[in-house]
């Protein structure tokens, strides 16, 4: 596991302390099996942006903080110079480079993901959280699975999609592909 899933677990796990929760008492609330929870909390398995929007709606603590351990400081704007939005690991099939980490209160997160190609034709890393996300090609190929279904984009094509159903991405023509990311939940 790289070591910023280590980190946004201990992030977790400080979070869980600081409202004097049990490991048992914070899985509850998270709707999971206590196992699985102080899995995510020891950096020892992927955690979804799914699960992490629902401890920050859950728990009231911005997902900039779960996901970068930094706190939003703007409320009226925020700028992101170009490769100088904070990056994180979430995953090790995905790269996220948060480009709106820095405001408060925002109504929907934006990265630029990196996905980088595997040296097998392995199944994809599927993904669902609640409401709408919009994925618009910047550099290479990838191939997006969206409930059952498989799509090839290329560089300049977007796709908006109801994010609840699983969805995944993979790179294609062994090459990584860059994409914009704009997840709304309501």
């Amino acid at each position: 596991m790289t070591t910023d899933i280590k980190a946004i677990g201990e992030r977790i796990k400080g979070l869980r302390d600081a409202l004097d929760l049990t490991p048992d008492e914070m899985a509850q609330q998270l709707e999971l099996e206590t196992g699985a929870y102080l899995a995510y909390e020891q950096g020892e398995g992927d955690i979804s942006i799914s699960l992490l929007k629902r401890i920050e709606k859950e728990f009231n603590v911005d997902l900039a903080t779960l996901m970068f351990g930094t706190e939003p400081k703007m409320s009226s704007y925020f700028v992101t110079r170009k490769d100088q939005g904070l990056a994180v690991e979430r995953v090790a099939a995905y790269k996220y480079q948060s480009l709106t980490a820095g405001f408060t209160h925002n109504i929907a997160d934006i990265f630029i993901v990196t996905v980088e190609p595997k040296s097998t034709d392995s199944d994809f890393f599927l993904n669902i959280h609640p409401g709408q996300e919009f994925n618009m090609v910047l550099e290479g190929s990838l191939l997006f699975h969206h409930n059952g279904k498989n799509i090839t984009l290329n560089e300049g094509d977007s796709i908006y999609f109801d994010s609840s159903l699983p969805h995944g991405m993979k790179a294609l023509n062994n090459k990584a592909v860059k994409f914009l990311a704009v997840v709304i939940e309501p």
